[in-house]
């Protein structure tokens, strides 16, 4: 895994007997700073692992220190002392339970590098495969130990001892620290740890993480894949521009900070090696930083808020997430905000191209003593993650902008454009599209359109404002003729204009439109529904999606008395309190027992906490449901969530299963995926059947519509009993003035009935989704783009992520939303209408021609943002 260091540096080749201090002071015409720093490095050798731990990080900074200070200590990342032939070999057996040669064809007992806590030996397994072994050092867990316990003794008296010193409560501070390091003498601990970090960076374009062998790992011994690569203190022979890999391993570290809450804790040039086209292997894993959702949210918006320049927000973020306030803060307050302010204007602004963490971190914590305050102790690792990420970069670039790429990192992951590309693109569009753009601004003045402009946390810079819509187009006011894949965002499964729906609709509004009286077309379109699904007997129309989750949770509820609801991360049911619960950008908990989380400002506390929220796909998660069996009133969820495009089979069987087994109602959401997916929807394509299906969309034939369908014991609740007292006690509301209206009725009658007489529809669609998905994903692979693109039965979901699509909050942890985002305007320049949401629709209307264009047009705006660098390569 190392071999080159023991080609690059003659330390590693020598054996422990002809290794020591004097060795490293064999230099001529030594001056006062080269023997100050071998004193230093041989008292940290004498000190142990901790020590030495102390000065690797302090390697990295050679911004900091004299050069011959850090070229010295720099021994110490990779060429410490290690253990004799052996004593290596002897410690190797002993984990391995037996001689070397039933494990090993060869093995060197020369170590090619030699740490703080372990020593790495490169050797073959009998089946040919090529591993590393890391072992940890005879006598270093003890060391660990007596060494945290000597200077957590120290400060304890120091913190008795020194009233002013007091105040940062330095024991319970190391503490945490203690915590962070000393797992790593615990090889079983480091490995689960890799593998978590692998995992994550799994397909990524530029990160390789060793593969472990789960069989041959102890608690004093790792084996894994061996890996080739430069050692990163030799970065300069890389033959990759310096400038852009010290860019990559900044991006590497701050996603795994940022967005995947797992973090390397100790990336030093020792742990870090490259390939020769600039790839990064990520090793030793003994030390890593773990942020909460919380924190993940905290430090990305604290963030933001500074790139933006909007102070305030930004201390009350920072504040908020990651300082341990007090009655002194609190109750100054204002003062407080002021000084902080100075702080961040200073060095995110005025000198952010001379950018210090050590400087920043000094001038924050200035102000927080000021106020007997200090930083959370996670936060304290997250700095010490970040000087050793600065000091590193520093010495791959020493002309490095650490804020600017810092910046450029937070901004992909925000939906908004910079500047630059943003006023390109209003010039462009002032040509192309001058009407929509005068409608957008003309819109402003009165209207609040949170579906298509004003859309919550995606809004559309350059909306299209439609004059016709036909098959599978759109025309603007100015003449531009897009292809159409937003689909309405899911109704207009055979196009727009239909011949047989604007048929239906013309001779519905030549009878009269009518509502709240009773008409033919209702009880036809009821029968229709109900003669579609197997489990259903019964139906209730309303006019939207979002309304049929309200009433079929209301039915549950009525029907179980009881009030909890279990649903899914990232799973949408429409613009209620309880739909939009744990649905949109905001996590909490942990992945395997998430927290609920409002959808947004002004949703009921207590819904939200009446919610208990799963991860769609988790086998053993499904156990909370038995912990809340006699609390909960129903179990919702998309069974194949359009966000990422899943069928979890398996699990929806088992779901089945539980919830008819705990007499809890099961309810699917199938506004998008009924009658797009199949005649049906996806239970009938899964042949599991839930207690209630919940519908719109597509049964409207383009016209508002919803419906609850199923089980006559449930739907029934919503039925009047003639008995005013008994049905207050025993019956649930559903109504609406419009809800089953003619007209509406009408249209989904005849759109239905279409699909019904013409199912091969459905086989069409779904080889023109995967021929059209086959040309994006050979786009993408083609310019080395991260991208996931999930696709069937006419439903897509893009992501510009190097991240398999699992769970949801790991999708979006890494999504490229900025990228997303302008997608759909540079796709408008080649006029194709995306939305600028994360999924997007076909139609049946949709042509191969029209798929052909589609693909171009992709092909086209992937060159045009690769040259508008967004994306890092």
């Amino acid at each position: 895994m190392l071999k080159h260091l023991a080609k690059a540096a003659t330390f590693s080749a020598l054996g422990a007997a002809e290794y020591s201090i004097a060795t490293l002071r064999q230099r001529d015409a030594k001056g006062t700073e080269q023997r100050r720093a071998d004193a230093i490095l041989e008292f940290l050798l004498r000190m142990g692992p901790i020590y030495i731990k102390m000065g690797q990080i302090a390697a990295t900074r050679s911004d900091l220190l004299p050069p011959s200070w850090v070229d010295t200590l720099r021994v110490l990342q990779d060429q410490t002392p290690h253990m004799s032939k052996e004593a290596s070999r002897r410690a190797i057996e002993r984990e391995l339970g037996g001689p070397l040669e039933n494990t090993f064809r060869t093995i060197d007992l020369d170590p090619v590098a030699s740490a703080s806590v372990a020593q790495v030996h490169i050797a073959e397994l009998l089946d040919g495969r090529k591993v590393a072994v890391k072992l940890v050092k005879d006598a270093v867990p003890q060391q660990i130990d007596e060494s945290l316990s000597a200077i957590g003794s120290v400060l304890k008296l120091v913190h008795r001892a020194t009233p002013r010193v007091r105040e940062l409560n330095l024991p319970k501070r190391f503490d945490e620290v203690a915590r962070l390091l000393r797992p790593q003498a615990d090889m079983t601990h480091e490995a689960e740890q890799q593998r978590r970090i692998g995992a994550n960076f799994k397909a990524h374009p530029y990160v390789q993480v060793p593969t472990v062998l789960p069989e041959l790992v102890t608690s004093r011994m790792l084996v894994m894949q061996f890996m080739d690569g430069i050692p990163g203190k030799l970065s300069e022979t890389v033959g990759f521009p310096r400038e852009r890999l010290a860019q990559r391993l900044q991006d590497v570290i701050y996603t795994m900070l940022y967005m995947h809450g797992i973090c390397h804790g100790d990336p030093h040039p020792g742990n870090v090696m490259f390939t020769a086209d600039g790839s990064l292997i990520l090793l030793d894993y003994g030390v890593t930083v773990e942020l909460s959702e919380d924190e993940k949210w905290g430090l990305s918006s604290f963030y933001y808020a500074c790139t933006r320049k909007e102070w305030d927000v930004a201390i009350d973020r920072f504040t908020r997430y990651f300082v341990l306030t007090n009655k002194k803060l609190d109750a100054d307050r204002e003062t407080y905000n002021a000084q902080m302010a100075e702080v961040l204007r200073y060095h995110f602004d005025i000198s952010s191209n001379q950018w210090s963490t050590v400087s920043y971190f000094n001038d924050v914590s200035n102000v927080l003593r000021k106020y007997d305050a200090q930083y959370t102790t996670n936060f304290t690792k997250v700095e010490l993650v970040f000087l050793s990420c600065e000091g590193f970069a520093s010495q791959i670039d020493p002309g490095i902008d650490i804020w600017a790429n810092a910046r450029k990192f937070t901004d992909r992951y925000s939906p908004y454009m910079n500047a630059e590309i943003e006023k390109r693109f209003e010039t462009g569009f002032a040509e192309q599209m001058p009407t929509s753009l005068a409608m957008r601004d003309r819109a402003r003045s009165t209207l609040v359109a949170p579906t298509h402009i004003d859309r919550y946390f995606f809004p559309s810079g350059f909306p299209v404002f439609v004059k016709e819509a036909s098959g599978g187009s759109v025309r603007d006011f100015d003449g531009n003729e897009y292809l159409d894949l937003s689909g309405g965002y899911g109704p207009h499964l055979l196009g727009y204009a239909h011949p047989v729906i604007n048929a239906a609709i013309t001779a519905g509004t030549e009878r009269g439109l009518v509502n709240g009286i009773g008409n033919a077309a209702e009880i036809e379109l009821a029968e229709l529904l109900v003669d579609a699904f197997p489990a259903a007997q019964k139906a209730v129309l309303c006019n939207s999606g979002t309304e049929a989750i309200m009433i079929a949770t209301r039915m549950c509820r009525g029907y179980r008395r009881r009030t909890m609801v279990a649903k899914f991360e990232g799973h949408y049911h429409g613009f209620s309190d309880q739909g939009m619960v744990s649905s949109w950008f905001r996590f909490s908990g942990d992945s395997k027992r998430p927290e609920p989380v409002a959808g947004s400002l002004g949703s009921d506390p207590g819904t939200v906490h009446n919610t208990v929220v799963m991860q769609y796909g988790d086998l053993n998660g499904l156990a909370r449901l038995r912990e809340h069996a006699d609390e909960l009133a129903c179990v919702i969820l998309e069974p194949m969530p359009t966000s990422v495009v899943a069928l979890k089979l398996e699990f929806l069987r088992e779901l089945r299963r539980l919830c008819t087994e705990l007499d809890i109602p099961l309810i699917f959401d199938e506004v998008v995926s009924g009658f797009r997916v199949a005649y049906g929807g996806v239970q009938v394509l899964a042949d599991v059947h839930p207690d209630i299906t919940c519908l719109g969309k597509v049964i409207g034939g383009g016209l508002p519509c919803g419906a609850v369908v199923g089980d006559a014991r449930i739907v029934d609740l919503a039925k009047s009993s003639q008995d005013p007292f008994y049905d207050y006690e025993n019956k649930v509301f559903a109504g609406g003035t419009l809800s089953g209206n003619s007209l509406t009725c009408t249209a989904g009658l005849a759109a239905l009935g279409y699909l019904r007489a013409h199912q091969e529809i459905y086989v069409e669609l779904e080889e023109n989704t995967q021929r059209l998905a086959a040309m994006l994903r050979e786009a993408t692979e083609h310019r080395d783009i991260a991208c996931r693109i999930n696709a069937r039965n006419s439903i897509f979901s893009l992501n510009f992520s190097h991240r398999e699509a699992g769970l949801y909050r790991e999708r979006m942890a890494g999504s490229n939303f900025k990228a997303t985002i302008a997608l759909a305007y540079y796709m408008r320049k080649h006029q194709v209408y995306l939305p600028e949401l994360h999924s997007f629709l076909i139609s049946a209307a949709h042509t191969t021609e029209d798929l052909d264009q589609i693909a171009h047009a992709f092909e086209k705006s992937l060159d045009e943002m690769l040259a508008d660098q967004l994306f890092v390569v």
